[in-house]
C-alpha cells in the first residue's frame, strides 16, 4: 500500500526537517569556558580549593567509615545556582569536601560542602542538558556527558576543557576505570545500546561492548574493578569482564523492570538497583550476582525517574529520592522504612550520604536546588 500524495509530502517534509536539524547543531561547536566564583582560589600557603580542609570537626582523610550513622532530620543548607533541574551530584573522591553537580541548564558546578558552602566554579561547554558526571580517583579531573552527544574532560582546578569525545550518540552514563593504572580509560553507556571505552590519551575508541537491546543507563564497577555491571532499557542486567566484549552474565526475567540507577554498597558486596516498579532490588555483587529476595525496599514512588540511591557509610541505612520530591531512609538489615521527609518541590533525583559524616546527606532535585541535611 503506497502512501497517498498528501502523506508522501508530509513524509518528505519530516525527513527534510530531520536532516536540517542535524546539520545546524554540528556547525557551531560551543567554546568551553569556566567561571571562578570565589576571590581566594589559593590560600596564604598557595593551596587551591582542592586541598582538604582540616578545620571541619571531622577527619576527611580517614579510611574508616564513621562508627555509627544516624538518620538525618533537619535542613542545614540549601545550594541554589542551577536555573533548571539537576541531573546528577557527586562527592569529591575520598574526602567529600566538595560537591560536583550537573543540570539541565547545560552547566556543571563545583560547591564547597563546609565553611561558607559557596559555589566555587561553573564549567560551561555543553550545548544541551548535562546528564552525568564522574571524577577521576584524584579528583583533579572529571568527565561530563551531555545530550549534545559529547563527553568532555575537564580540569577541576583550572576549569580548562582537556578533551572532547563523541561517537554522535547520546551518552547516558560515564565512568572512569577506577584502577590507578587505567585512569586514562573511561566507559560511556550510550543511546545506541553500546558501552564504548575511550582512551583519553589517543581520543580513540578502544573497545565496544555491544550486547544490550536498549539504551544503556548505568555502569558500575565491581569485584576490585575487574568487572563491571550495566543496566539498560532492555530491563536486563549484564556483567562484563573488563576488556572482553561478551557479557559473562546476563540477568533478566519476565518480572524484572528496567533499573536506571545502581549503587554499589560501601563493602562492595551488594548492588542496590532502583527498579521501575517502585522497588529497590538488591543483587549480590560477587561471583553469582544473585537477587537477594530478602532485601526489597518499597514505599516510595519513582514513577519512571532515575532516582539514584545511596548507603550510609556504616551500611546501616539506605536512602533514596522519589518522584514526589521526598527522601526515604530504610533500615538495611530489616528493610523497614524508618523515615521520609519532603525535600524538593519536584522530583528528588539524587541523594548521597557523606562518607565521613554520621548523618549528613545531600539531596538534589529538579527544582534546581541541592540541600544538605543532618
Amino acid at each position: 500500500m503506497k502512501p497517498s500524495e498528501e502523506e508522501q509530502e508530509e513524509l518528505e517534509e519530516i525527513l527534510a526537517k530531520r536532516q536540517k536539524r542535524g546539520k545546524v547543531t554540528e556547525d557551531k561547536a560551543m567554546e568551553e569556558k569556566s567561571i571562578l566564583h570565589i576571590k581566594d582560589a589559593y590560600d596564604y600557603q598557595g593551596r587551591s580549593f582542592l586541598n582538604i580542609p582540616q578545620d571541619v570537626g571531622v577527619n576527611l582523610k580517614s579510611d574508616e567509615p564513621p562508627e555509627k550513622c544516624f538518620i538525618p532530620k533537619k535542613l542545614l543548607h540549601t545550594w541554589s545556582g542551577h536555573s533548571k533541574g539537576i541531573s546528577a551530584i557527586k562527592w569529591f573522591p575520598k574526602s567529600a569536601h566538595l560537591l560536583l553537580s550537573c543540570g539541565m541548564d547545560c552547566r556543571v558546578k563545583l560547591w564547597e560542602v563546609y565553611n561558607e558552602r559557596r559555589c566555587i566554579r561553573t564549567y560551561l561547554g555543553h550545548k544541551q542538558a548535562v546528564r552525568d558526571i564522574c571524577f577521576n580517583n584524584a579528583g583533579t579531573q572529571f568527565l561530563s556527558a551531555g545530550y549534545d552527544r559529547d563527553v568532555k574532560l575537564w580540569d577541576t582546578e583550572t576549569g580548562k576543557c582537556l578533551g572532547q569525545f563523541s561517537n554522535k550518540k547520546i551518552p547516558y552514563c560515564v565512568k572512569f576505570n577506577p584502577d590507578e593504572d587505567k585512569q586514562h580509560l573511561f566507559v560511556a553507556g550510550t543511546s545506541d545500546k553500546k558501552i564504548v571505552c575511550w582512551d583519553i590519551n589517543s581520543n580513540e575508541i578502544v573497545q565496544e561492548y555491544d550486547r544490550h537491546l536498549g539504551a544503556v543507563n548505568t555502569i558500575t564497577f565491581v569485584d576490585e574493578n575487574r568487572r563491571f555491571v550495566s543496566t539498560s532499557d532492555d530491563k536486563s542486567l549484564r556483567v562484563w569482564e573488563w576488556d572482553i566484549p561478551v557479557d559473562m552474565k546476563y540477568i533478566a526475567d519476565p518480572t524484572m523492570h528496567s533499573m536506571p540507577a545502581v549503587t554499589l554498597s560501601p563493602n562492595g558486596k551488594w548492588l542496590s538497583c532502583q527498579s521501575m516498579d517502585n522497588k529497590i532490588m538488591v543483587f549480590s555483587a560477587l561471583n553469582r550476582f544473585k537477587l537477594n529476595r530478602k532485601k526489597t525496599f518499597t514505599g516510595h514512588m519513582v514513577a519512571g525517574y532515575a532516582c539514584s540511591l545511596d548507603f550510609s557509610p556504616d551500611m546501616s541505612y539506605i536512602v533514596s529520592g522519589d518522584a514526589d520530591g521526598k527522601v526515604y531512609v530504610w533500615d538495611w538489615k530489616t528493610t523497614k522504612l524508618f523515615s521520609k521527609f519532603k525535600a524538593h518541590d519536584n522530583v528528588c533525583i539524587s541523594v548521597i550520604w557523606h562518607p565521613h559524616e554520621t548523618s549528613k546527606i545531600v539531596s538534589a532535585g529538579w527544582d534546581g536546588s541541592m540541600k544538605l541535611w543532618d
